[in-house]
């Protein structure tokens, strides 16, 4: 039977869960091996600790190892009520991440936690680091998964701002193809589970993060998307119908009759992704563009003057 989980943390039983929480950070970052290259004694200690925050951290258990239902090791104890999944591993929810102890839910950042010391490998780190202590799910003498692996995905602007699917080599020579997420932005990392290095306990995970490339004429604005787009001048003069470019393909757009260069206008939806799903719009902002030396504009022109004080609310 495993000792006391309140004892290995050094918590009383009454520690609030950021107690624990904290005792458990201190602890796994003394006992980490990568951290106790030559201390073989480090990975049992690292285990065990990372077995108490396991059981310390579900609610559930917590109070079911109060109540002496299990114990230490998550085991129905004689008339107890352990039932389906009581136990480190077993059952819905046993196994929630690295050693089944702490996930998303709980709020702890295994690369805030490990990273910074460790070189970014995390818990699971590439070689010569744990390996595969992340498939310890809180328990003795199962087998190390395998490393985790790291990909750079490169996508155009335009298909990040359409979500388009897209497809990545993997290190065993597969490709899968990949859902962007909503409201992905440049870094956005997505996590593969099962895609790392094959270990004896099963494979690693894997990491993508997103690179967003240079677009040759459209530029992101937080969530919209923007474009100048250039018009003639008797396109601007008498209004037209143009086409312009937008990330899902080229659509028709009204012009009005009498636009200045820098007339900005809104195409809804045609932006990037949020993450609630909804989506930004694109930002066309129109530019006169002038002929040169156009002797016949210049004669239609000659003797008209616009009377206008254009810029007298600038003070000049």
């Amino acid at each position: 039977m495993a000792a006391d989980p309140y004892t290995i943390l050094g918590v009383s039983r009454g520690a609030s869960e950021k107690d624990i929480k904290s005792a458990y950070r201190k602890l796994a970052k003394e006992f980490h091996p990568d951290a106790n290259k030559d201390n073989p004694k480090a990975a049992d200690r690292f285990s065990q600790v990372t077995a108490a925050y396991d059981l310390l951290s579900d609610k559930a258990k917590r109070a079911q190892f109060d109540r002496g239902e299990i114990d230490a090791d998550g085991n129905p104890t004689m008339g107890g009520f352990g039932g389906p999944g009581g136990g480190f591993g077993g059952g819905p929810g046993g196994q929630r991440g690295f050693g089944g102890g702490f996930g998303s839910n709980d709020g702890i950042d295994l690369e805030d936690l490990f990273g910074g010391i460790f070189g970014g490998g995390g818990p699971r780190g590439g070689a010569g680091g744990m390996g595969g202590m992340g498939g310890m799910g809180g328990g003795r003498g199962r087998a190390p998964r395998g490393a985790n692996v790291s990909y750079r995905l490169s996508v155009s602007l335009t298909d990040a701002a359409e979500r388009k699917d897209q497809r990545i080599t993997l290190s065993d020579g597969k490709t899968i193809d990949l859902k962007l997420p909503a409201g992905v932005e440049e870094g956005t990392q997505m996590r593969l589970a099962g895609k790392g290095e094959q270990g004896p306990g099963g494979p690693g995970d894997a990491t993508v993060t997103v690179h967003i490339q240079h677009h040759p004429f459209f530029h992101r604005d937080g969530d919209d998307l923007r474009i100048d787009l250039p018009i003639t001048l008797d396109e601007a003069i008498a209004g037209a119908k143009v086409k312009a470019p937008t990330a899902s393909g080229a659509v028709m757009l009204s012009i009005p009759p009498g636009v200045s260069s820098g007339k900005v206008l809104r195409l809804k939806g045609k932006g990037f992704s949020r993450k609630d799903g909804s989506r930004g719009d694109q930002l066309i902002t129109l530019e006169i563009v002038l002929p040169e030396n156009d002797s016949d504009l210049a004669k239609r022109l000659e003797g008209w003057r616009d009377t206008r004080d254009v810029r007298g609310k600038l003070g000049v």
